[in-house]
């Protein structure tokens, strides 16, 4: 449903909320290294996320990446639009030309029609699950977050 880079770009702002403690910066070597992730690609990701205001990062060797918000005001649905997009909320997901950007949803094909509300209803939940929401889980579980 989600892309491979959305799902890294989230357990990487979940990993620094986690770990990042008194607003230190953590690399990107270490969060590449811990969460099994590319580095150069990652990097990409964190520099997207950055330049949309979810982070902020600072380069040279005392550099790394921190959050730019409180997690509890990122919620899941922000990385995704930023990453992805919101398409996987509101367009056809087999493309019927019917159902291209119709705002008021009618004549729409049998699959968009069975699917429109369950789709409203997993973007609210991307909308009210927040990074702190998984950040504490994480911390109350005492987890590792290799997904």
């Amino acid at each position: 449903m989600i892309s491979n880079t959305c799902k890294y770009g989230i357990r990487a702002i979940i990993y620094i909320a986690v770990n990042s403690k008194d607003d230190k910066k953590i690399g990107i070597k270490k969060i590449s290294e811990d969460l099994d992730l590319p580095g150069p690609f990652l990097g990409k990701i964190m520099q997207t996320l950055a330049k949309n205001k979810i982070l902020t990062s600072v380069k040279g060797p005392h550099g790394g990446f921190s959050l730019a918000k409180d997690p509890e005001d990122i919620s899941l649905y922000d990385i995704v639009k930023i990453i992805d997009g919101d398409d996987v909320f509101h367009e056809c997901l087999i493309g019927v030309k019917i159902c291209e950007r119709n705002p008021e949803y009618m004549d729409l094909c049998p699959f968009m029609e069975k699917s429109h509300k369950v789709r409203n209803m997993l973007m609210q939940t991307f909308k009210e699950q927040t990074i702190g929401n998984f950040a504490d889980g994480i911390n109350d579980l005492d987890e590792i977050l290799q997904i």
